[in-house]
């Protein structure tokens, strides 16, 4: 996979998958980026400081 200067990060999955993960992530109150970068610094903690710059 490549790795790009933006701050971008691309995922591709299945249409059906994609749309009941935006709409379970908007239930929750959230973006589909602040869902994401939750759960990322929840499993790596060394992430903690850079996710909010």
């Amino acid at each position: 996979m490549a790795v790009g200067k933006s701050g971008r990060v691309v995922i591709e999955t299945d249409l059906k998958f994609k749309e009941k993960l935006y709409l379970a992530v908007k239930k929750k109150g959230m973006s589909l980026k602040e869902w994401f970068e939750k759960k990322a610094v929840q499993d790596f903690s060394e992430l903690k400081d850079t996710s909010k710059k």
